[in-house]
């Protein structure tokens, strides 16, 4: 019986900002690192593995929670600077003819409606290649850039990113597929009877609509989303194309996907139209000793420097972790920010979690390209689908050509991934299989 295949794609951690500059493979243009240069090599190697979409973190804000100030994050360049993602896409797309693309647009930052017109318009240049990663915003560093004091609860933000994603969706919606007619004869530009006011009046938003350009390539882009809490969970599996999210473990993964899925049906929605991918950090060389001797340098490296780890837990919780001993489990706490990342953390000590942030230390994926791929495929046997999604905060050009010139061939030898794009549009091909 022929493998099912699964998907990848690659989280671009860190967002539109500096890679390995503190690596041992930065390349010669280190301070150009604002030039898309090194994201173009990426997408470039990514449609030659074949991957399904790329992904583009982001925030707003240069975080000041670790110590009260936003020394140590300048210092190692952590979580900032970022530039904006949306301007990246236009560069991605004119090297590459299949590659999805999915900027972080936040429902807390943008108005529905310039989000809709974004997104729309970057479908339309890229020929149906462009997918929305709908969040929430968490920090309130952000909220303030944005004239707010603090981010709305939880439970709140969700709700209206749900309205938010409802309005998005009709303004996507506003043009019915054979509007345009382009007869100059009689002259007709589109047919005014298939253009829909959208007369969207809820508790947090109101819009009139239409979109002022017609519907594009996919009509609906791809939504992606990283549902975390039961609340985001709910919420991903009525909205997302794709789910990312982390496990630490095959049962882990295992009860998550089954979750989603029973949560996608649930809202009415078929659940293989919900591909779910898992974050995997791989590193592989020519031998199991290169590859793990580098992934002992890795760590030795984040033990050297826990503050930047620390940096990142209090980025994402609002939380000061400078103020707890390193070697004494964590207290309860209680946060507005990323409440599942903290729920892992509560019990252990600063010191386990910030190591353990550094590598992600789920399942390891170190080894020869044999090795990590055989990993893979168990996996995902195990697992049931979907596929994974490759990070590295501080890839260098070494690491792309690794992936997608060393792993992913191997996957691809194996009939675990594709070799080739089947179809014209970024939702077609995620819905190949």
């Amino acid at each position: 019986m022929a493998n099912r295949q699964f998907h990848l794609s690659w989280f671009l951690s860190q967002g539109y900002g500096p890679k390995g500059w503190r690596g041992q493979w930065p390349g010669s243009d280190v301070a150009r690192w604002m030039m898309p240069d090194l994201f173009l090599d990426l997408a470039r190697g990514m449609e030659r593995a074949c991957f399904d979409y790329m992904i583009i973190e982001d925030s707003s804000m240069v975080p000041y929670q670790y110590k009260g100030s936003h020394d140590t994050y300048l210092q190692y360049a952590a979580s900032t600077p970022k530039l904006d993602p949306a301007v990246l896409v236009t560069h991605l797309a004119q090297v590459t003819k299949h590659l999805g693309l999915i900027p972080t647009l936040s429902t807390s930052e943008y108005p529905p409606f310039l989000l809709a017109r974004l997104v729309n318009t970057l479908d339309h240049t890229t020929e149906g290649r462009v997918g929305w990663n709908c969040v929430t915003s968490s920090n309130d560093g952000a909220a303030q850039n944005y004239g707010h004091d603090t981010q709305y609860p939880h439970e709140e933000r969700y709700d209206r990113a749900e309205e938010f994603a409802d309005l998005v969706t009709k303004l996507w919606d506003a043009w019915e597929p054979d509007a345009v007619v382009l007869d100059p004869k009689t002259p007709m530009f589109a047919d005014g009877s298939k253009v829909h006011a959208v007369n969207h009046e809820g508790k947090y938003f109101k819009c009139r609509g239409p979109l002022n350009a017609p519907r594009s390539p996919q009509g609906r882009p791809v939504i992606c989303q990283a549902g975390g809490s039961p609340r985001g969970q709910l919420f991903a599996s009525r909205w997302a194309d794709t789910i990312i999210t982390d496990a630490s473990n095959v049962a882990e993964m295992k009860q998550y996907r089954a979750d989603v899925r029973a949560r996608a049906a649930a809202a009415g929605r078929n659940p293989d139209h919900v591909k779910v991918l898992f974050l995997a950090q791989p590193l592989v060389d020519t031998t199991m000793e290169a590859a793990r001797e580098r992934r002992r340098l890795a760590r030795e490296d984040a033990n050297g420097h826990l503050d930047m780890q620390l940096s990142t837990m209090s980025r994402l919780t609002n939380i000061d972790f400078s103020q707890f001993a390193l070697d004494e489990p964590l207290p309860e706490l209680f946060t507005n920010g990323h409440k599942s990342s903290l729920a892992k953390w509560i019990g252990k000590t600063p010191r386990e979690v910030a190591l353990a942030q550094s590598t992600k230390a789920g399942i390891d994926f170190t080894g020869t390209v044999d090795h990590v791929a055989g990993m893979m495929q168990d996996i995902m046997e195990e697992v049931g689908g979907d596929g994974f999604l490759f990070f590295n905060g501080t890839f260098d050009r070494r690491y792309i050509i690794e992936i997608c010139d060393g792993l992913v061939p191997e996957l691809q030898r194996r009939g675990l991934t594709r070799t080739e794009y089947t179809h014209k549009t970024f939702k077609e091909n995620l819905m190949a299989f």
